[in-house]
C-alpha cells in the first residue's frame, strides 16, 4: 500500500527512484521498480531479523556506510561469542536460561526491558517484536501443542519516566515481574559530564539492590518483600557497535528460548489470517460495494458486521 502511494507520489521518475528490498525479484520488476533496484533478501530472513540484511539500507543512507558497517561489526562480535563462548558465560544462553525458568517455574507472565538511557527508550518497542512475534506461540515445530508457558509480554522503557508511574507495581506488586536494566556508563559528551548525567546510574543500581533486598517496616504497606529477579546490562558507551552487539543479544536470546521450548522462531502465522482478512475489508470500506458485502461482511460475527456499519454510518457527513 505504501509502496503505490509513493509510486504515484513520484510520477513518471519512480522506476529509477525507488529501490525495493524484496524477497519477490519478479514481482518487484512488474511493479515497475528497475531491476537494478531490486535488493534480494532471502524469503528465511525474517522482518524482526532484517536489520542486518538489506532492509538496513534506510540506516545506512541516513547515517552513513561507516556508521552501518560499525552496527554489524557489534552484531558480528556477539554472534562470535554466542558461537565461541562456554554455556556457563554465554550471555544469551544465560538471558534465555532466566527467561524460561522465571516463565515457566514462576509463571511470570511479563517481562519488563528498562532503560537508563533516554536514547534507548525505544529499544523495548523493538524487541517487543523479537521476542512475542517469534516465540508467542502454542505449537512446536513438529506440530505438537506445547504444554508449557511460552513468550511473555515485552513491555518497557524509559526507566526513569517509569519509576514513578509502574515501579510501584514491580516492588510490592503481586505478580513477579522479571526486569532487564540496561544502562550506559559514559554520557554522549563525557567532557561536559554534570551530576544530573550520573543520576540515571545512581538510580538503576539502586533499583535493582531495592528489588533484590526489600526492606522490613512495621507497618505491612510499608513492606518491600525483595528477592525480586532482574539483570543489569551495562554498556560502557552506546555506540552502533555496542547498540549491534545488544541487538544481536537479544536475538541470540529468543532463538535460545525457541530451541528450549520446541518452537520455530522464524515464522508468524498468527498474524497472517488478519492481514488477508484486512485487505478485503480495507477494500470494502474504501468503496462500500454493495454487490461484494455477501462476499466480504456475511461470514463475519454479528459484533464485527455491526462495528462495521456503525463505521459506514458515522463516516457519511452529518447534516
Amino acid at each position: 500500500m505504501n509502496a503505490s502511494y509513493a509510486k504515484t507520489w513520484l510520477g513518471d521518475d519512480a522506476q529509477d527512484r525507488m529501490i525495493a528490498v524484496t524477497a519477490r525479484h519478479n514481482e518487484a520488476i512488474e511493479f515497475g521498480i528497475a531491476p537494478d533496484n531490486c535488493l534480494k533478501m532471502p524469503p528465511t530472513i525474517g522482518g524482526r531479523y532484517s536489520l542486518c540484511s538489506a532492509a538496513g539500507l534506510p540506516l545506512a543512507v541516513d547515517l552513513g556506510m561507516d556508521v552501518f558497517e560499525q552496527l554489524l561489526s557489534g552484531a558480528y562480535q556477539m554472534d562470535q561469542h554466542f558461537q565461541t563462548a562456554e554455556l556457563r558465560n554465554n550471555m544469551p544462553v544465560i538471558l534465555a536460561l532466566l527467561s524460561v525458568w522465571y516463565n515457566n517455574y514462576y509463571k511470570a507472565a511479563s517481562h519488563a526491558v528498562l532503560c537508563y538511557d533516554k536514547r534507548l527508550e525505544l529499544f523495548p518497542d523493538y524487541l517487543r517484536q523479537v521476542e512475542m512475534e517469534s516465540n508467542g506461540k502454542r505449537v512446536g515445530r513438529s506440530g505438537q501443542e506445547i504444554n508449557c508457558d511460552t513468550a511473555p509480554v515485552i513491555w518497557g522503557g524509559n526507566a526513569l519516566d517509569g519509576q514513578h508511574a509502574y515501579y510501584q507495581l514491580l516492588h510490592q506488586g503481586t505478580r513477579l515481574i522479571p526486569i532487564d536494566f540496561i544502562v550506559t556508563a559514559e554520557t554522549a559528551d563525557i567532557e561536559n559530564k554534570t551530576r544530573s548525567d550520573t543520576w540515571p546510574q545512581a538510580n538503576c543500581f539502586t533499583q535493582s539492590y531495592a528489588l533484590m533486598q526489600g526492606k522490613q517496616d512495621e507497618l505491612p504497606e510499608c513492606v518491600q518483600p525483595g528477592d525480586r529477579p532482574s539483570n543489569t546490562i551495562m554498556l560502557r558507551k552506546l555506540t552502533p557497535q555496542t547498540l549491534g552487539s545488544l541487538i544481536a543479544l537479544y536475538e541470540h536470546k529468543v532463538f535460545c528460548e525457541g530451541v528450549i521450548w520446541g518452537i520455530n522462531s522464524f515464522d508468524q502465522w498468527g498474524v497472517e489470517q488478519s492481514k488477508q482478512l484486512a485487505d478485503k475489508i480495507f477494500d470494502y470500506l474504501q468503496d462500500n460495494r454493495g454487490e461484494d458485502k455477501d462476499d466480504v461482511i456475511s461470514p463475519l460475527d454479528s459484533s464485527t458486521r455491526g462495528l462495521i456499519d456503525k463505521y459506514l454510518a458515522w463516516r457519511k457527513p452529518s447534516d
